[in-house]
């Protein structure tokens, strides 16, 4: 989730050669079960393998292994790059990518965000923490890593969303304002970030704007998309019209 590191006895290490992130970052993907060669001749040169594909992947196993083994250190732990019948694996033992570390505390956030939302709050933070750019923004990213940074830029964002609907239960919903209008710009497509910042404005007695938000929307998916807004944000504006006493109860749903 942004460059390609390895944290070793309190540093943090980049990996050199393009190839060896590019193999490095599809061994990550998932690691602890074995990635078959022909996949890894994929993710290194594309449909276009050099004639010698097979002992060029080989060579840059063996660099890699090398690499993880000098960034350990001789008191360190190096994870295991194991080599098996039908492909590679790397061993991570204990240690934990950023991005499973990410997917663990925002699944702990979703478990608990209904009774205690406090807690599920805190652990969005820490997990959104991780990020440091796109995923694998300095790799050649094959079809399978490539999938892979796409997931979890949704993760990403459905994440980010969470954060601000919690925001808007928990704080005063004016904090949550002019981010809403931030990430709306640059995805005018998700309901939920409309819904959000209806909400929020209404909170802070601002229906007119709620409203107008509703109409803009709905404005703008005729328009652009030949659709209605969804049942779940109509609804929302009809609670906003009526003025429903749900609306202002900070509970998280």
């Amino acid at each position: 989730m942004g460059p390609l590191e390895v944290r070793a006895d309190g540093r943090t290490h980049t990996v050199g050669g393009n190839r060896q992130r590019t193999l490095l970052a599809a061994l990550l993907v998932s690691p602890g079960r074995p990635l078959a060669a022909e996949q890894l001749y994929t993710e290194l040169w594309g449909e276009n393998p050099p004639p010698t594909f097979e002992n060029s992947l080989q060579a840059h196993v063996y660099r890699l292994r090398r690499t993880l083994q000098q960034l350990a250190g001789p008191d360190g732990r190096a994870p295991e790059l194991l080599t098996r019948s039908s492909g590679y694996v790397l061993e991570l033992g204990d240690e934990e990518t950023d991005a499973a570390a990410f997917r663990r505390l925002a699944g702990q956030a979703r478990a608990c965000a209904r009774h205690t939302p406090d807690q599920a709050l805190r652990l969005l933070d820490e997990a959104l923490a991780l990020w440091r750019g796109a995923p694998f923004q300095d790799v050649a990213q094959g079809p399978m890593s490539q999938s892979v940074a796409l997931a979890l830029e949704e993760e990403q964002l459905c994440a980010v969303e969470d954060k601000l609907w919690l925001g808007i239960q928990l704080a005063d919903p004016v904090h949550s304002i002019s981010e809403l209008k931030r990430m709306r710009t640059i995805h005018p497509w998700r309901e939920r970030l409309t819904e959000m910042l209806m909400l929020a404005l209404y909170r802070t007695g601002r229906q007119a704007e709620a409203v107008e938000t509703y109409n803009s929307t709905r404005h703008r998916l005729a328009s652009e998309l030949g659709m209605e807004p969804s049942l779940k944000l109509r609804q929302r504006l009809q609670q906003i019209l009526n003025q429903a006493p749900s609306l202002d109860a900070a509970v998280p749903a």
